[in-house]
């Protein structure tokens, strides 16, 4: 038994060499296996060096337990006391590899292998894994090899004699001897299939690169030809049995557990197309049908078993495809939507531990070094290795990717291959995760060198490195673009003229010279200016690029950018309000009418910041009357006033715009608005309440400029139409009624005269011209249209709708709100018409008819000739008319029974019928999906084009541009288009049987 101080002193030594469970350290020295050294001081040394001194210690007591004989672990002590060498790879692996000391425990002998090195054994290729190989007859005597050339690359690995690009290369080269002796035992097998045909094994993916992890699915397309004399459709038969054997023999488990998977999903059509294909066939699929990221699975592309001429015919038919797929429309767009789905798909509870797809990891780095081959590799051979950091390094030394940004990102990703390879090597199991456990992260940390605090020190290198990855992933493709029109170090090499153009070309650019006379614009120079413009436009022009117009961004950007660029916080605010760069972006790419609405007001731009600018909130109209009354209490003349009015407006309009495209195309942060009619209705509020306000502020400044304090009559204005009802438009008029009543001792007369005057001088002053957008009042919903007074009063009103009203005017009058100036009078005038607009007892049979017959006009007489009616949003079937006009028959039929009816606004009407029972909850969806659809391509047409138009545009940058507000990513302007008829196909049908009463 161990006396209590030399326990003591042997437990304290422990601790101090790393072992954290020093109790069962001393009970594992003190067993008979290791006797015989367990005071040696160099055994001790060797175990603290380890990853995991406790895994290690445990796992040599098993080996020597394994051992056939006493005198075979005296062998082995000896060895490992004497031969440094040995004992570094053997305890190295057995501190850094659970499984692995399973393997040795299984198979005692195999220490041996690491016993000593020949000079060709430092960096074995395949034909040296052949040899280790060639025995090997059946699948289980093919993994025992397997894993004893596997236990050689470990040890390599985890000692330092190889990097992590070395370690990767050399699986790489295991995987291919594995196939080849694989593919040789299945031929065995079946030599009458093997006589029949000729069968190529092209390895993708990581295989393929020579970039192999320890676990991982190797990826392999099959190539199938007949031998000379034999049938095609045999050959390719007893081809697919070959290869489907072969797949068998790595991935199924037997007693010695398997290989890894075999995994050919990346072949024609995936797992529905054929296993094996002639090499005809795969020409002809690739030419037709191959998607974007097909060809970048191709660029790993290398022959590695079977039949070697057909393999190298396999690569030099397909290479010329591959090197032109960045002629493909949409193709950068392509790249990086696969990229964002990837991310997506990542569960949410792994992605801050995914090491791999989670942004800032390897993909990151694999993504963007393969966009810039298939860019560039067309015109330059040099690029087209397969593997990521000899692809990495040509392209820095090309001038495509800049040195120092590329050194960067080759550390980094060698940081976080080590790590993906050490946790792999635990267990021997495929995973990308970072485990959790602390004692598995301080063992992962001690196999990457980190000793003196392993997780702190872990986790602090990973998340730097990732970080590392993040910010430079995205603009390793565009900063060169900079550096091609700006001055660079002495030997630093640059982007020629051409390949820039080739780069800007892939982005989407249409005019590739005038994108680099911008940047050379923005980006040239030593001022500070030059400086910060450098730092944002790598991310800019992504950003750009991700729209359907990026040559428009980049022009607005240089307009705003010199209007702004002498201001002091402009750059400041890009460089530092994490959201302020990409709003900008989002909001110059979109179209024409926010860049016009912010050109005319560059320091709008603070809007889109995070801080004091007020950010995108819309403001609600008590807060925007108090402005625009103060700024026209100020003002000294009647048209300066409305100027500042108009003004307000201005920015105010910016401010929605902003909004309403940052909430639909989404940013890094925050994905794009899930609910569109919470965008449309964000909108038609944000634009009414700003109408309004303007209203209310030109009425003050008419009043105050010609009788002072006081109209000789009270005067309102009633918001009509889609302004009555809060769903203005970005290109919307303002449908309004004018109603006054004479104060008391004026004359009617005078009364109307005051009131028409105070009409004809706003609609004068809201049109004057000038930089800010007109405001147009519609007042042709009046009583008697064109033909009958601007402004009447109260009395007036009531008269007429007592005795001429026809029934669409009582239909007009259900979006009657009062909008601006006296409250009272506004109110009188709704209780005037409420009985009007929700008759008592509903509507008559004629009524009903009439309305109906009145809708059927509207549709043959109003529709544009030349316009797909199906695509009208207005007046097209399903579009808004049918659906307000099915709201609206509902609302005067049952209003003046159920009060919730009773409102101007159309969602909520539907709503109100639908909770009243008068329309079911599958219809009411299926009209306000219609109704919200439609509204947003109105305000879609407005923003891309910049003025008001209710069909979808004809021109292809201006459709994508739609598409892209409404959620369509490049090439989906067909599936857009299909939607949109699908769904108000759908609306019409319920409008037929509920208007119609078809």
């Amino acid at each position: 038994m161990t006396a209590p101080g030399r326990r003591s002193s042997t437990f304290t030594r422990l601790l101090r060499h790393g072992f954290t469970d020093a109790t069962s350290a001393e009970r594992l020295l003190d067993s008979a296996e290791l006797a015989p050294v367990r005071n040696d001081p160099v055994l001790l040394e060797a175990l603290g060096a380890t990853a995991d001194p406790d895994l290690a210690l445990h796992g040599l007591v098993r080996l020597l337990e394994a051992q056939p004989s006493p005198a075979a672990r005296r062998r082995l002590l000896d060895t490992v006391i004497a031969n440094k060498p040995l004992r570094d790879r053997l305890l190295g692996v057995l501190g850094a590899s659970a499984a692995l000391g399973e393997h040795l425990a299984r198979h005692a002998a195999d220490w041996q292998a690491l016993a000593m090195y020949e000079p060709r054994d430092l960096h074995p290729g395949v034909e040296e894994f052949e040899r280790c190989l060639a025995d090997a007859g059946d699948p289980v005597t093919l993994r025992v090899s397997y894993r004893r050339c596997l236990l050689s690359i470990a040890a390599r690995d985890v000692c330092g004699t190889t990097d992590v690009a070395q370690a990767a290369a050399e699986l790489a080269d295991l995987a291919t001897a594995t196939l080849r002796a694989a593919l040789r035992i299945a031929g065995a097998a079946a030599p009458d299939d093997a006589a029949l045909c000729r069968l190529a094994v092209i390895a993708m993916g990581k295989c393929g690169g020579h970039e192999l992890n320890y676990v991982s699915d190797v990826d392999v397309i099959f190539v199938g030809e007949a031998v000379d004399g034999a049938d095609e459709n045999k050959a390719l038969k007893a081809a697919t049995k070959l290869a489907s054997h072969m797949m068998r023999i790595c991935s199924e488990t037997t007693v010695e557990g398997s290989i890894w998977p075999v995994d050919a999903n990346l072949r024609p059509e995936g797992r529905n197309g054929p296993l094996v294909r002639t090499l005809s066939s795969h020409l002809a699929y690739y030419q037709r049908w191959a998607k974007t990221w097909e060809f970048q699975a191709l660029l790993k592309a290398r022959p590695v078993a079977g039949d070697a001429e057909l393999g190298e015919e396999y690569v030099a038919a397909l290479a010329p495809l591959v090197w032109q797929a960045a002629e493909r429309e949409n193709f950068v767009a392509d790249v990086q939507k696969m990229r964002r789905r990837v991310v997506e798909n990542i569960p949410a509870a792994e992605v801050e531990r995914e090491l791999k797809l989670a942004p800032g990891g390897l993909r990151d780095v694999e993504f963007a070094v393969q966009l810039l081959q298939l860019v560039h590799g067309r015109a330059d051979a040099s690029l087209r290795s397969g593997t990521t950091l000899d692809a990495l390094r040509a392209l820095a030394a090309g001038g495509y990717v800049g040195r120092a940004d590329a050194a960067q990102l080759e550390d980094a990703y060698r940081f976080l291959r080590s790590m993906e390879h050490r946790i792999q090597l635990y267990r021997l199991r495929r995973t990308h995760l970072v485990p959790e456990g602390e004692a598995d992260q301080r063992r992962l940390g001690r196999s990457l060198g980190l000793r003196t605090d392993p997780v702190g020190e872990l986790n602090r290198e990973w998340k730097r490195h990732a970080a590392v990855v993040r910010r430079l992933h995205e603009k390793l493709f565009y900063r060169p673009l900079l550096d091609a029109v700006a001055q660079l170090a002495p030997g630093e090499a640059r982007l020629s003229p051409e390949a820039a153009r080739e780069r800007l070309v892939a982005l989407g650019y249409a005019d590739p010279a005038a994108a680099l006379r911008h940047l050379e614009a923005l980006a040239s120079g030593v001022t500070r200016k030059a400086a910060i413009q450098r730092t944002l436009l790598p991310v800019l022009l992504g950003w750009f690029a991700d729209s359907a117009d990026p040559d428009a961004g980049l022009l607005n950007f240089r307009k705003v950018s010199d209007a702004l660029g002498k201001t002091p916080w402009y750059l400041r605010l890009l460089r530092d309000e994490g959201a302020a760069a990409q709003n900008l972006a989002r909001v110059l790419s979109a179209g024409r009418l926010a860049p016009d609405l912010l050109m005319r007001a560059p320091e709008a731009v603070a809007l889109l910041g995070d801080g004091d600018g007020g950010g995108l909130e819309p403001r609600t109209r008590a807060h925007l009357e108090q402005e625009i009354l103060a700024a026209v209490g100020r003002a000294g003349t009647a048209e300066q006033a409305v100027t500042a009015a108009r003004g307000v407006r201005r920015r105010e309009l910016f401010r929605t715009a902003a909004a309403d495209i940052v909430g639909s195309y989404g940013t890094e942060d925050r994905p794009a608005e899930a609910d569109q009619g919470a965008l449309v209705d964000r909108v038609g509020a944000a634009v009414s309440d700003l109408t309004a306000a303007t209203l209310a502020g030109t009425l003050r400044a008419v009043v105050r400029d010609n009788w002072g304090d006081e109209l000789p009559t009270r005067f309102a204005v009633i918001g009509m139409g889609r302004f009555g009802g809060h769903e203005l438009g970005y290109g919307s008029d303002a449908d309004v009624l004018f109603v006054h009543e004479p104060r008391e001792g004026v004359d009617e007369r005078e009364a109307g005269e005051a009131a028409t005057r105070v009409v004809s001088e706003m609609r004068r002053l809201l049109q004057i011209p000038s930089a800010d957008p007109p405001l147009l009042i519609d007042a042709d919903l009046r009583p008697e249209g064109k033909s009958g007074p601007l402004a009447r009063s109260l009395k007036s009103y009531g008269a007429y709708y007592r005795r001429w009203s026809l029934v669409w005017e009582s239909q007009a009058l259900l979006r009657a709100e009062p909008v601006a100036g006296d409250a009272d009078l506004g109110r009188r005038f709704v209780e005037l018409i409420d009985p009007l607009r929700y008759p008592a007892r509903g509507l008559d049979e004629e009524a009903v008819r009439e309305i109906r017959r009145l809708k059927a006009r509207m549709e043959s007489e109003r529709l544009p000739r030349g316009v797909d009616p199906k695509l009208h949003a207005k007046l097209g079937p399903g579009g808004l008319s049918d659906v307000e006009w099915t709201v609206q028959l509902l609302q005067m039929r049952h209003g003046a029974a159920h009060e919730a009816l009773r409102t101007t606004r159309t969602r909520e009407a539907l709503a109100a019928a639908r909770e009243a029972g008068l329309i079911s909850a599958e219809d009411a969806e299926i009209l306000d999906e219609a109704w919200v659809l439609a509204t947003r391509v109105r305000n879609a047409v407005m923003l891309v084009r910049g003025r008001a138009g209710d069909t979808f545009p004809s021109d292809v940058r201006e459709l994508a541009a739609v598409g892209r507000y409404l959620g369509y990513g490049p090439g989906r302007v067909g599936d857009m288009l299909d939607a949109y008829r699908r769904t108000t196909r759908r609306a019409r049908g319920v409008v037929d049987e509920l208007f119609y009463g078809a």
